[in-house]
């Protein structure tokens, strides 16, 4: 019994956990008792689980997505190996839910039986659990250059007999060719697997490109299973694919008379910047990804996120003049907010020995509070209140206030301060905290009122979680209306054709 898939993509963001979280939420909603699973992720956007023993622990936020879209809650096997980029030569590996080791390109082949052994258990636990198991790919199944330790792509195919479905993004263009280029530089036995395409973000009139799909069927003796058109509601629970200049979502119009424009700084190693989204999911609320000083001098509220790498960032805002900016900003009493990484910017002081190495570095000042970073890293699902209404969120970070004695954002449900508030700037280490409705609101009217946009009014209606839903529901019609779901459940219950062509050249 095959009893799974796996999506692999022609390139990274080619629409891979898109496509994995509408096809688990067309089983589910078929009845299927679906799972997600991604052997490895490479992403500073998590999601926080607390295990029944009490213990926190991370797995990437796209698979978190994933197991909504299956009507679960998050399981770390869900994503067993999880890395976090700290530089551009290494990153932090989260192993089942825990930080264990930093890896670089030089130690990572040591240390990658030891985490395919992990990846495999996972995903053989997940199989007798589920009827099926939607794997999600990484990058591209074709890195010849990283194939014979691969455990993500075809390695994870021929281990568990997987058909896979390849899935290109049409918008960047020379799709078929990427189609053909993917299949082709592959084994024999791992092109034995692939069983068929899908494009996806198509615009325009699909007659024009049905002799494309023909030949590319006659050119690779694979069928194209369907073609995704572009969708606007398409937008929550990003990887790292938030791009320079981009506008979240598509803001609607205010519920009053005015917008309020939001300036998220695009940090290098920005981390779970889908916080921004539920800011972006208000009507009226316009929130614009930048890493221009002129944008923040625009902006009524600023906002710094988290990071991976907060002393490093800071040094790069000091660097790009975007620190000037953030300051002038604040100076002039417009609202400033910093989550996570952001908030320990915005203190007096930032004592780094665990991230950086650094020691003791000057912060932006803004805030009366010293940063410390322990060793052991925070990970928990705290809830309290702020600003008078309840609020929930999660906690991932390294960094606590060591010194200073700042009024709160929030309070835990115990009583405990957390965050800081000095007149106009605001911060905080809760992540997903903008998803509680009533604390979003308060924030943003108040930032409304600083900024001086007194014809902005929060809707009183916006619930953030139907928001979230609505998308995913969205990515289940796509699939039931425009793939062959058909052939898709075949593949995932009866494995890959027999007999499909080999595409020379192969392997090198």
């Amino acid at each position: 019994m095959v009893s799974g898939l796996l999506i692999a993509g022609t390139t990274s963001d080619a629409g891979k956990s898109v496509l994995t979280a509408g096809v688990c939420r067309w089983l589910h909603r078929n009845g299927v008792r679906v799972a997600p699973f991604k052997a490895q992720n490479m992403s500073n956007n998590s999601a926080v689980v607390v295990t029944a023993e009490g213990r926190g622990g991370e797995l990437g936020r796209a698979q978190a997505m994933q197991a909504a879209a299956c009507g679960l809650a998050p399981d770390l096997r869900f994503n067993p190996v999880l890395l976090k980029p700290g530089s551009d030569r290494s990153s932090q590996v989260v192993l089942l839910g825990e930080a264990v080791d930093t890896v670089t390109a030089g130690n990572y082949r040591a240390l990658r039986p030891r985490l395919a052994e992990t990846a495999f258990a996972a995903l053989d636990e997940l199989r007798t659990e589920y009827d099926a198991v939607i794997c999600e790919g990484a990058g591209s199944p074709t890195e010849i250059n990283l194939r014979a330790g691969d455990f993500v792509n075809m390695g994870l195919a021929r281990r568990f007999g997987l058909p896979t479905v390849v899935v290109g993004d049409i918008d960047r263009g020379g799709v078929f060719a990427a189609f053909f280029g993917t299949l082709a530089l592959l084994s024999a036995e791992d092109q034995a697997l692939v069983s068929g395409f899908v494009i996806n973000k198509f615009r325009g009139d699909l007659g024009l490109l049905r002799p494309g799909l023909d030949m590319i069927t006659e050119a690779t003796g694979r069928p194209v299973h369907g073609v995704l058109p572009f969708h606007p509601d398409v937008w929550l629970d990003a990887e790292d694919s938030l791009a320079y200049g981009r506008v979240l979502g598509r803001p609607g119009p205010p519920h009053g008379t005015a917008w309020l424009r939001v300036a998220v700084v695009r940090l290098p190693r920005i981390s779970n910047a889908t916080d921004a989204e539920a800011l972006a999911a208000e009507p009226g609320v316009r929130v614009h990804l930048t890493v221009e000083p002129a944008d923040i001098a625009d902006a009524d509220l600023v906002v710094i996120p988290g990071s991976k790498a907060t002393v490093s960032d800071l040094a790069w805002l000091r660097r790009t003049g975007l620190a000037g900016a953030i300051q002038a900003h604040a100076a002039a009493g417009r609202p400033l907010l910093g989550i996570c990484g952001g908030f320990q910017m915005l203190a007096e002081t930032i004592d780094d020995e665990v991230e950086s190495g650094l020691g003791t570095v000057p912060g932006l000042g803004l805030l009366p509070a010293g940063i410390t970073f322990a060793a052991r890293k925070t990970l928990s699902r705290p809830s309290g209140s702020a600003m008078g209404v309840p609020v929930s969120g999660y906690e991932i970070h390294h960094g606590f206030v060591s010194s200073g004695t700042p009024e709160p954002l929030i309070r835990y449900a115990d009583g405990r301060p957390e965050g800081a508030v000095a007149g106009n700037v605001f911060g905080t280490h809760w992540h997903g905290a903008f998803e509680s409705d009533g604390f979003r609101r308060r924030f943003l009217a108040e930032a409304a009122r600083l900024a001086g946009r007194h014809g902005f009014t929060p809707a009183p209606d916006t619930r953030f979680a139907a928001v979230r839903e609505r998308a995913l529901d969205v990515l289940g019609d796509l699939v039931a209306e425009h793939l062959d779901t058909a052939a898709l459940l075949r593949l995932i219950e009866q494995g890959p054709p027999k007999g499909m062509p080999f595409l020379p050249p192969g392997a090198p």
